[in-house]
């Protein structure tokens, strides 16, 4: 199955169902970032470290990779850089779209697979943030590889992504509050779902198509594409029974010396 193509198209929905990473940042968000004052997130609940960014941001070329849904983007174009923003989702770049139209700012938006970011030149961005999304992708190594190769020298990579714990535990017990352990890690719907659980899980709730990473590809994997691992956080999600036992999303920054 094309999971890219299936992925594109069930995130377009998503922005219809209204999905917490879809919903654009109010009007006054934006105004206060042109004032100074503003934070975005790689995971759900908590901000990134300002020492993670560089000082000064005006005039900065930012990758917003696999970022669409109006959130990052429109905040980091109100200081002053210069953003773009790649997504698989025609209607996640419309909310970026929609935002700049509505506040006045600029903001280039690409549609593309994340893990080929040929369309980009060799060294070309300052700082790249990747929020949580190579859970729906199968290989997260090219992404990593691909960063690298488009960040200048001296730039940063931010990334947030989950714990792959989550993926080890049957989904169905999961949504009745039991934790059932079933699943190996890497973990894929399309491999370790049977037909019909795929079906009833997947298909018949349009939900995008995810795959759980081993931890070594994804911070090895950042380090074996040439980046330096500089900083480290954990977060849990709002609601979420598994968080309530161990933090399940993870932020790093990872530099390209």
């Amino acid at each position: 199955m094309d999971f890219i193509n299936y992925n594109r198209e069930s995130w377009n929905k998503e922005v219809d169902k209204g999905n917490m990473w879809t919903k654009v940042v109010s009007k006054e968000a934006v105004e206060k970032a042109k004032n100074g004052e503003w934070s975005i997130v790689l995971t759900p609940t908590k901000a990134v470290p300002k020492s993670w960014f560089p000082k000064e941001l005006i005039g900065k070329k930012i990758l917003c990779l696999a970022s669409g849904g109006g959130q990052q983007g429109p905040i980091l174009a109100a200081t002053g850089a210069k953003v773009t923003v790649f997504d698989n989702s025609p209607n996640q770049l419309n909310q970026d779209k929609f935002v700049a139209e509505r506040d006045g700012l600029t903001i280039n938006t690409v549609q593309g697979d994340m893990r080929d970011l040929s369309v980009f030149e060799d060294n070309y961005f300052d700082f790249i943030i990747h929020p949580v999304s190579n859970c729906f992708i199968d290989n997260i190594l090219p992404l990593w590889r691909e960063a690298y190769r488009v960040l200048k020298k001296g730039g940063t990579l931010i990334a947030g992504f989950d714990n792959p714990i989550q993926y080890i535990f049957d989904l169905k017990e999961l949504e009745q509050g039991n934790l059932v352990v079933r699943h190996k890690v890497p973990y894929s719907d399309l491999k370790d779902l049977s037909e019909e659980e795929f079906k009833e899980l997947v298909l018949d709730q349009n939900e995008p198509m995810c795959f759980g990473h081993t931890l070594e590809d994804q911070i090895h994997g950042q380090i074996e594409a040439g980046f330096v691992i500089s900083g480290f956080y954990e977060d849990k999600a709002m609601n979420d029974l598994l968080d309530t036992y161990i933090p399940t999303w993870i932020a790093t920054k990872a530099d390209k010396l």
